[in-house]
C-alpha cells in the first residue's frame, strides 16, 4: 500500500517535472537550500543569537544563583535538622519548598520567554532568507527551488549563494 502510494506520488512529481520543461526541451534549472544551514551560518542568525544571549544571560546568572543558594541552604537544613526543635525544622522545610517552587516558575518562565524570542528570531531570519531565495529564483530563471530535502546533488546545493547574499544584506 505505502509503496504503491510513494511510487504513484514518484510517478506524479515526474510527471509534473516534466510538464514545466519548455517546448524546446531545455534542462530544468533546479536549486537546493540547506535551511539548517542557513539558520547557523548566516550573520543575521549568529547577530540573533548573540542578542539573544546577551538579553537573556543575565536572568539566567540569576536563576543559576537563586538555585546555588537554595541548594545551600538545604544542605544546611540537613545539616543542622537534628539539633533543631521540630516546629523550627518544618517551617524551614516549608520555606525552602516554597522557594524551590518558586524558582521552578520562575524557569518555566524563562524558558517560555527564551522559546517565544527564539521563534520570533527564527522566524524573522526565514522571512529574510525566504525573500533572497525568490531573488535568487527570480534572478537567475530557476525553475525549482527546493529546501531540506532528503538528497541533494552538490551541483544543485545553492545554499552558500543564499548565505553571501543574506550576509550582504546584513551590512
Amino acid at each position: 500500500m505505502i509503496t504503491s502510494l510513494f511510487q504513484s506520488s514518484a510517478l506524479g512529481l515526474a510527471l509534473a517535472l516534466t510538464t514545466l520543461a519548455p517546448a524546446d526541451a531545455q534542462e530544468l534549472k533546479i536549486g537546493y537550500v540547506n535551511s539548517e544551514r542557513v539558520l547557523r551560518e548566516a550573520t543575521p542568525a549568529k547577530a540573533a543569537l548573540a542578542r539573544m544571549e546577551a538579553d537573556f544571560s543575565k536572568r539566567d546568572k540569576d536563576l543559576n544563583d537563586t538555585a546555588a543558594k537554595l541548594k545551600a541552604a538545604a544542605d544546611k537544613l540537613e545539616k543542622d535538622a537534628p539539633t533543631l526543635p521540630e516546629a523550627e525544622r518544618n517551617k524551614r522545610q516549608r520555606d525552602l519548598v516554597e522557594q524551590d517552587r518558586d524558582l521552578q516558575r520562575k524557569r518555566r518562565e524563562f524558558q517560555e520567554d527564551l522559546n517565544q524570542r527564539r521563534n520570533e528570531e527564527t522566524a524573522a531570519i526565514v522571512e529574510r532568507a525566504n525573500k533572497v531565495i525568490k531573488g535568487i529564483y527570480e534572478t537567475e530563471k530557476y525553475d525549482l527551488i527546493v529546501q531540506d530535502a532528503v538528497f541533494a546533488s552538490a551541483k544543485v546545493d545553492i545554499t552558500e549563494k543564499v548565505i553571501k547574499a543574506l550576509n550582504g544584506a546584513a551590512r
